[in-house]
């Protein structure tokens, strides 16, 4: 599949691409889904510890097919973005409120996309899930090399980047506010009383004036909105996406592999409630 179809950068044709993302999207995580009940049925029963590390962490073999997978969904999100930041060049504000996700889905975005800090909140969800579902192997000390079974090393350095992650997000959503602020700056309240005026008076005179260049100077000062919308959208999407990097790094192959399982299963499965509910409100007629 191209990276955009065409080079189409319309509305249709990126919502094309959405659709066809969403579908590999599946695909990777059947996949990795596959590779993660190999690794599982791989284990040996005789031990489910391997020898420890001078650091005392625990390290489980991994397939060594794990890592070219994992690098190949991190390419697959990398095509999204790569193609998002061309479309925004063309309509950033479409990319704020993309109209092939749903309502349900946008009312939880930040930036146009999903919050980076939101990214350890589904670490620590599905680690304290996967935790749950071992007791046995947890009281026995016994590793299993899922998000249930981070080191104490892998514990600090999530700490870290999420922190760093948090400073981040605060600067650019600091950022979003003043520019937001921008809309009643003194160029656009001026721009609004003389727009204003002039309708008042071609009303008055009966006939149409031309504008005096009122509408180029509208366009204009829009676009300087605009042009600072995508900048401030493509500072997000580059912290979401090191965000997910980096926290991947942290982790061993299966533990990626874990948390890319998550991450698609709860983007698709959302994307999927939100198209349903839309639906819902369209047939009950909002009720």
């Amino acid at each position: 599949m191209s990276e955009f179809p065409n080079g189409n950068h319309d509305r249709q044709g990126f919502q094309i691409f959405f659709e066809h993302w969403i579908l590999e999207q599946n695909k990777h995580l059947q996949d990795l889904i596959s590779a993660s009940k190999l690794h599982k049925r791989s284990k040996t029963n005789t031990t489910l510890a391997a020898e420890s590390t001078q650091t005392g962490e625990t390290l489980v073999p991994d397939n060594p097919h794990l890592r070219p997978l994992i690098n190949g969904v991190i390419l697959h999100y990398e095509k999204y973005h790569q193609a998002k930041a061309r479309y925004a060049k063309q309509d950033a504000v479409v990319m704020l409120t993309p109209p092939w996700t749903s309502a349900l889905e946008n009312a939880f975005m930040w930036i146009g996309g999903w919050r980076p800090s939101m990214a350890f909140q589904l670490l620590y969800s599905k680690s304290g899930l996967q935790l749950e579902d071992q007791p046995l192997s947890f009281i026995q000390g016994l590793s299993i090399g899922d998000l249930g079974d981070l080191s104490p090393r892998q514990l600090v350095q999530i700490d870290n980047l999420q922190e760093r992650t948090i400073r981040e997000e605060r600067k650019i959503t600091e950022k979003m506010a003043k520019h937001q602020e921008t809309v009643a700056d003194q160029s656009m309240v001026q721009l609004s009383h003389l727009v204003t005026e002039f309708m008042r008076n071609e009303v008055e005179e009966g006939r149409s004036t031309g504008g005096g260049g009122l509408e180029e100077r509208v366009g204009s000062v829009l676009e300087l909105k605009k042009k600072g919308l995508e900048r401030i959208l493509l500072k997000a999407d580059d912290l979401r996406l090191r965000t997910l990097k980096a926290i991947l790094d942290v982790f061993t192959p299966i533990q990626a592999v874990h948390f890319l399982i998550a991450a698609a299963e709860l983007q698709l499965r959302f994307h999927d409630w939100g198209k349903k509910d839309a639906n819902q409100h369209v047939t009950g007629g909002g009720n």
